[in-house]
């Protein structure tokens, strides 16, 4: 291979796979005591005080946990849930299937009906932002299973990945921490789509738009990886962007990203400085045009830079991107379609998430170590 073709294919694989991490893809107040404090004050109260069988008994708490049929482990979580919830006082959990054409977020809305404490989205990124959608600007909180590719907004908030039984103590007894959330518009009188994480039009959409299910199946990230490297060398786009009220440039970029929050797989920060409840959206505008520029690009983002030469991130509360012809354009991972328009606006403090407490975290920890395994 020439030295040209080695450059092309590491940026291909570095650029694509940053982009295959999206596809899945502080205020804070103590929501309840840890579990072990629960036990010890249970069984003290109990010991000092005896309660006649007549008298009445105080409601127990009930978490609804809305699920994704699809997805692998279901058995074993629900198993897990109920054994949990037994153990820490609460009722046996109201498990709710998702549909094909419902994602959540009716489910979500019957929880809350039926008087759910807390409301657990159980799958990937797609089933987090449909609960997210009817829970935002309400007092439930809303714990998270990670089940999914991606789970970017677990990964975010420190929430445990491949442990049912902490994500399900997180969730009961975690700390409620009071996030923003943002809205995206692909035209301007459209509909709002609600996202935690990311949404963003071009390069990145372009790729996951473009990899097969039977090619994800197969390859896994690779699939990516390929998919990415074919677009790698495509022409740029000419946009006009606005940030909040300042006035219209005009840029020839690839890829515009939006993020609530930057962190991806890997910890890698795909948008270095977003702060997930600091009332602002952080946009990733990406203009290279040649291998040599993605190799910026890529060490911008490696070195945590809001300022590159073909990548810069500004920070605003909306943006709106005027595009010379239609893109793709993706949200939290799942690819929307194809428009001219984008418009996307942070909404501060929108939502309540049970992430985990600073005992929770050591116990995690600590756990993980005598496990021998990482989160």
């Amino acid at each position: 291979m020439t030295l040209t073709a080695w450059i092309v294919l590491a940026v291909a694989v570095v650029v694509a796979f940053v982009v295959g991490y999206l596809v899945g893809g502080t205020r804070s107040k103590s929501a309840r005591p840890a579990p072990q404090e629960a036990e010890q004050t249970t069984a003290a109260t109990t010991s000092a005080v005896e309660t006649p069988d007549t008298a009445p008994q105080p409601p127990r708490r009930r978490a609804a946990i809305i699920y994704n049929p699809t997805k692998n482990e279901m058995d074993t979580l629900k198993s897990v849930a109920t054994t949990v919830c037994r153990n820490e006082g609460w009722d046996e959990p109201l498990f709710i299937e998702t549909t094909k054409d419902d994602p959540g977020t009716s489910m979500a809305h019957e929880a809350r009906e039926k008087g759910a404490e807390v409301v657990i989205a159980a799958g990937g990124d797609g089933t987090v932002r449909a609960i997210a959608e009817a829970l935002a600007d309400t007092d439930v909180p809303m714990g998270i299973i990670p089940m999914g590719t991606g789970n970017l907004l677990a990964r975010n908030l420190s929430i445990p990945l491949n442990r049912f039984e902490w994500a399900m103590r997180v969730a009961l007894w975690g700390q409620d921490r009071v996030i923003d959330a943002a809205r995206l518009r692909t035209s301007p009188d459209g509909e709002d789509t609600l996202f935690t994480v990311m949404a963003g039009i071009g390069y990145d959409a372009t790729v996951m738009s473009n990899t097969s299910e039977d090619a994800k199946s197969r390859m896994g990230w690779w699939a990516y990886v390929r998919q990415g490297s074919r677009q790698l060398l495509g022409k740029p786009t000419e946009v006009r962007i606005q940030f909040d009220d300042g006035e219209e440039e005009t840029r020839k970029i690839r890829s515009i990203l939006g993020g609530n929050c930057g962190k991806v797989q890997g910890g890698i920060e795909l948008i270095p400085g977003a702060v997930i409840d600091d009332g602002h959206l952080d946009v990733l505008t990406v203009t290279p045009r040649n291998v040599a520029e993605w190799v910026s690009v890529v060490t911008s983002i490696a070195g945590r830079s809001r300022k590159g030469m073909h990548a810069d991130v500004t920070k605003c509360a909306a943006v709106k991107v005027r595009t010379e012809k239609e893109l793709d354009v993706q949200v939290d991972g799942d690819v929307l379609g194809e428009t001219d328009y984008l418009e996307l606006s942070v909404l501060p403090n929108a939502l309540t998430v049970r992430t985990p407490s600073p005992e929770q975290e050591r116990n995690i920890r600590l756990d993980s170590l005598s496990l021998g395994i990482g989160r």
